[in-house]
């Protein structure tokens, strides 16, 4: 129970290419995935990278330890479920959703960041064909 601010500096000593690869074949798979560089696989990550990726979550733990010792036991279960609540996409997939309501509760409406004005929908190279995705949402490709 740290109340942490910043996120400890655990650098990854070993880079799974797992993630890179093809199901099928156990290959990198380059299209979908760019070059595979053999200096980012032996070398660990900067330590400030390591905190930057845990950025968010350790924010997180130290508002629900703060809320703990507060108001007691329940104001961190009742953000919990509120969070998990909303984190579901209610929606239709192709439909817009800026999650405003994420980022009441995690504290972002009051900050611009770069998901403000570069996430445009009409730059999206998502998909438009609502039968293909709600195909592939409901696991019903033959």
């Amino acid at each position: 129970m740290a109340l942490r601010i910043a996120p400890e500096s655990h650098p990854e000593k070993a880079i799974s290419t797992l993630s890179t690869t093809h199901s099928e074949f156990g290959g990198h798979d380059a299209l979908r995935y760019g070059t595979r560089s053999i200096k980012t696989e032996v070398l660990p990550g900067h330590p400030l990278e390591s905190r930057l990726n845990q950025w968010e979550e350790t924010q997180w733990e130290l508002k629900l330890n703060m809320a703990r010792q507060a108001y007691g036991m329940h104001a961190p279960v009742k953000m919990m479920m509120e969070k998990s609540i909303v984190e579901k996409r209610q929606r239709m997939p192709l439909l817009p959703s800026s999650n405003m309501h994420l980022d009441i509760l995690m504290g972002k409406d009051e900050m611009i960041d770069y998901e403000d004005f570069l996430n445009d929908p009409a730059m999206s190279v998502d998909s438009l064909d609502l039968h293909a995705t709600m195909e592939q949402k409901l696991n019903l490709r033959v």
